[in-house]
């Protein structure tokens, strides 16, 4: 259990600390970033042609050179779009100042209430005063609003890095009371009714949806709706102020360059071009500073008028953005981080990095699907982001892991194995993984002869004295030998060759071994007499076969072995030297014969009826090696 503990654990730190850095202002400006590409990427949609735009533009400045133009002229254009036939007309143009001249403000007002569905614009202005947040409600003069003319508030709210993606619905204003938008106000004035109609009554303001003409518009943020833009700048049809004005009695008012007015209103009336549209009237000029940035804006900003318009008629085609739910994506988010941690956990970093690659590009289709088809806005880089810290954390822990692994390997063979087997075994730590595998090898037994008299007649300090100093060269001939020492049974030594690391000749390496024993016993024996001490006598069996070669131990015990008859074999050749009279005391099975034929000196011995063998086995004595 506790070996899998961080397959849980691990997730759930890394979901929970990303959930954290996700709400940092530059995640959150990323986040957004990714949504506006995913507009640049969807590209432009369908608008339905009930909106149209008048722009007071650059054309209309040059035209009039005036500054600000007097009202009768937006009373002209009231007239003229009555004439044309429009089905409403929307002002993104704050009439909140009297004229000088009062008779200005009165046209204005009699063009507006003789069309009748005309919306105006006022606006809730805040500020901090002393700490607290003070608001203003600045309405359209009181020329306008005596004659029941409707208007609503045009406050658009930019996000912290000045984009606008959001629209202001309503704010709430003097007694809990709210004050809607010109498109919100505009949208239920669309349908005519008796003059007792209160269009507000139209209005269900809920926790989650705002209901306008049987549409229900998703709030987000408690006052505010995402927009669906339909396109960069100029996506809604415009038509210059001027030219709805420049009619032909416009010449008649003796205002502006002569030279442009060419009677431009009657191809627009001809073309039917206001014919029961919404227009809506706005600034367009960048002297006016009505600009904004927008997902689809790249070199020219969308003004504010077309921001109304994307937002009617997005309400219009009910074709609402709506965000995926929060707790139900953090759930996904647990789920993948579980299922990928362990799957990382499980591949070579390679294969990591391509799954990694291959599930956020999967990811990003599915979100670029859902928010094409579907209207639903989905995080682009949380789950992303989440697999790249969990690909790294994988390669940490990889790292760690075959660190760990590599510490182990070293330190259970630096003492008994040669440094440059230990170095490959290092580059290739699988070749030990627990459990055992059918290999061929060759062992070697050592046994001291009579060593339990010896240790009868010395006592325990000279015994383990003498036998420290035996066996410390016999293990050092071992490691030169490329031999890994298997273990001591009291004075015997068992090593094997060829495992785990393979071995050009590893029954040759076995043989050179013995030899190099008996050689080095020699030594010590004649170093003993002259200190005085009691020599002993060794056997030696070798045997080459299959055996089960591996971590044969537990998950807290280390041990390394092989296991089987081979194994048996090379013991009993090891016990049965005390019955021939050999020279080196070294006997060898045909097995390990087999493969240094040619390469050693033998002398034939006997068969020898081997345990769970049908056939007798073939022993010899090694003399010599030749190579």
């Amino acid at each position: 259990m506790k070996k899998y503990l961080h397959l849980l654990l691990v997730p759930v730190i890394i979901v929970l600390s990303s959930q954290i850095i996700f709400q940092t202002n530059f995640w959150q400006f990323l986040e957004k970033k990714t949504q506006d590409t995913l507009f640049h990427l969807r590209g432009e949609k369908t608008i339905s042609e009930e909106i149209v735009i008048v722009a007071i533009d650059d054309e209309t400045f040059t035209c009039l050179d005036i500054w600000p133009f007097p009202r009768s002229l937006y009373a002209r254009l009231i007239k003229n779009l009555q004439k044309a036939e429009a089905r409403q007309i929307v002002f993104d143009i704050q009439f909140t100042e009297r004229s000088p001249d009062e008779d200005e403000d009165l046209a204005l007002a009699s063009a507006a209430a003789n069309f009748g569905n005309v919306i105006f614009a006022g606006e809730l202005q805040k500020g901090i005063q002393d700490r607290y947040t003070q608001a203003r409600l600045i309405s359209p003069i009181s020329f306008l609003r005596q004659k029941t003319l409707n208007w609503g508030i045009v406050n658009i709210s930019p996000d912290h890095d000045g984009y606008i993606r959001r629209y202001t619905l309503f704010e709430i204003f003097a007694e809990n009371e709210p004050y809607f938008s010109i498109g919100i106000v505009a949208l239920a004035n669309l349908k005519q009714f008796d003059t007792e109609w209160n269009w507000q009554d139209k209005i269900r303001l809920h926790r989650k949806y705002l209901q306008v003409i049987g549409k229900e518009i998703p709030i987000i943020d408690r006052n505010r709706t995402i927009i669906n833009f339909y396109g960069e700048p100029g996506t809604f049809p415009r038509y210059s102020f001027f030219d709805v004005i420049d009619d032909e009695t416009f010449s008649e008012l003796g205002i502006g360059n002569p030279i442009f007015q060419v009677n431009a209103f009657e191809s627009l009336l001809e073309a039917e071009v206001f014919k029961d549209k919404i227009v809506l009237i706005g600034a367009t000029a960048p002297v006016l500073q009505d600009l904004h940035h927008t997902p689809l804006t790249e070199t020219d900003l969308m003004p504010g008028v077309e921001i109304h318009a994307n937002f009617m008629e997005m309400v219009l085609q009910e074709d609402y953005l709506t965000i995926f739910s929060p707790l139900l994506y953090l759930l996904l988010l647990f789920l993948v981080s579980f299922i990928v941690y362990y799957i990382y956990m499980h591949l070579k970093p390679l294969w990591s990095l391509l799954l990694m690659t291959f599930l956020i590009g999967i990811y990003v289709y599915v979100v670029y699907y859902l928010f094409t088809e579907r209207n639903l806005l989905v995080s682009a880089i949380q789950i992303p982001a989440s697999l790249i810290i969990i690909y790294i954390v994988g390669l940490i822990h990889q790292y760690w892991k075959a660190s760990k692994e590599k510490r182990q390997i070293k330190h259970a063979f630096m003492h008994y194995m040669a440094p440059d087997l230990v170095t490959e075994l290092l580059k290739n730590p699988h070749k030990l993984k627990y459990g055992g595998s059918l290999q061929e090898i060759t062992v070697l037994f050592s046994d001291i002869r009579s060593f339990t008299s010896y240790s009868e007649k010395h006592s325990p300090g000279e015994t383990v004295t003498i036998l420290h100093e035996y066996l410390t060269e016999m293990v050092d001939i071992i490691v030169a030998n490329k031999g890994i020492l298997d273990k001591f049974v009291g004075d015997e030594v068992m090593a094997l060759y060829g495992t785990p690391i393979k071995l050009e000749n590893a029954a040759l390496s076995a043989c050179k071994t013995a030899i190099e024993m008996r050689i080095k016993l020699k030594e010590l024996q004649k170093k003993w007499k002259q200190e005085g001490k009691d020599i002993f006598e060794i056997g030696i069996g070798i045997n080459t076969g299959q055996a089960v070669v591996g971590n044969l131990g537990s998950q807290q015990i280390f041990d390394y072995t092989a296991i089987g008859d081979t194994i048996n074999l090379g013991a009993r050749l090891e016990a049965i030297n005390k019955e021939y009279a050999t020279q080196n005391k070294i006997i060898i099975s045909e097995y390990t014969l087999e493969k240094v034929t040619d390469l050693v000196d033998v002398k034939y011995l006997d068969e020898v009826k081997v345990v769970g063998k049908e056939n007798p086995v073939k022993i010899y004595e090694l003399i010599n090696i030749k190579v």
